[in-house]
């Protein structure tokens, strides 16, 4: 675990799950098992290390805190994306009232570590923030949502608007927070499963490669193009049923034969 003397400049990352307080004992035991689970598993498969941060936990909430490094645009964008795959796979194999949904801040500042915990006014505001009203609203208009996500306005304009992410400022809604003695502008954003972060999003690795593009979501299967056959230039593979003809093809070399249908045969019937 990482450790500094004096303030430092930190990303603060904290995440507090939704009715907490309705749960039994037993499923409060469950809950503190399964979150620190799932948010080290966003993590690596992010490509980052939570082993290096400073972790305060209380139960269902975690505060972490981690010098900044450059690994700021994966927080605000893999992190993020990951915990929202871990939840979804996570709440499948849950009764609806025992679902994990998560409040989720990210902040920046000067952050130092003191006897009892953090010190600094970043790691105020990251608690304000996560305790904002526009926060616990998007999770009961969004009641298919496992996340709802709260970009300090720092983190927002350096990281979205400054181009480092794959997100857009179109992916975020402005609020207000006013929070005891806290007042400012920040970002929200309620992640679907399932959907790119924006709308020219593609699959990775295909661009520039020979390789066809991802289906585009929605578009009917009829009118993508269809794999060209093997030796031809671009021609399209026939469907079309033909029991008068015999049809003979030498190939040479790998075929993509998906969606083709094989008959075998004599010349005579």
């Amino acid at each position: 675990m990482a450790e500094w003397p004096g303030f430092r400049p930190c990303t603060c990352i904290a995440v507090d799950a939704q009715a907490y307080g309705s749960r039994n004992d037993r499923n409060q035991s469950e809950l503190q098992h399964d979150l620190p689970r799932l948010l080290d598993r966003a993590a690596t498969r992010a490509g980052l290390d939570r082993s290096g941060w400073q972790i305060q936990r209380t139960g269902d909430e975690q505060l972490a805190v981690c010098p900044q490094d450059g690994s700021e645009p994966r927080l605000v964008d893999d992190y993020v994306r990951h915990l929202v795959a871990e939840l979804r796979h996570h709440n499948a194999q849950r009764v609806p009232e025992a679902r994990l949904r998560l409040r989720a801040v990210i902040h920046q500042g000067l952050v130092e570590l003191a006897e009892n915990g953090f010190a600094g006014s970043a790691v105020v505001a990251t608690a304000r923030l996560l305790t904002a009203p526009p926060l616990y609203d998007a999770l009961a208009a969004h009641p298919e949502a496992d996340l709802a996500v709260l970009l300090s306005d720092d983190v927002h304009r350096n990281l979205v608007v400054g181009g480092h992410t794959s997100l857009t400022t179109a992916d975020f809604t402005r609020v207000t927070v006013r929070v005891k003695e806290y007042e400012a502008a920040a970002w929200l954003r309620v992640p679907t499963p399932g959907t790119p972060a924006t709308a020219a999003a593609r699959e990775p690795g295909t661009a520039g490669t020979g390789k066809p593009a991802a289906p585009v979501p929605g578009e009917p299967a009829a009118d993508r193009p269809r794999p060209a056959a093997a030796g031809t230039a671009g021609a399209g593979v026939s469907h079309e049923y033909r029991a008068h003809q015999v049809n003979v093809t030498n190939v040479t070399g790998s075929v993509d034969a998906r969606g083709a249908v094989f008959g075998f045969g004599s010349a005579g019937g």
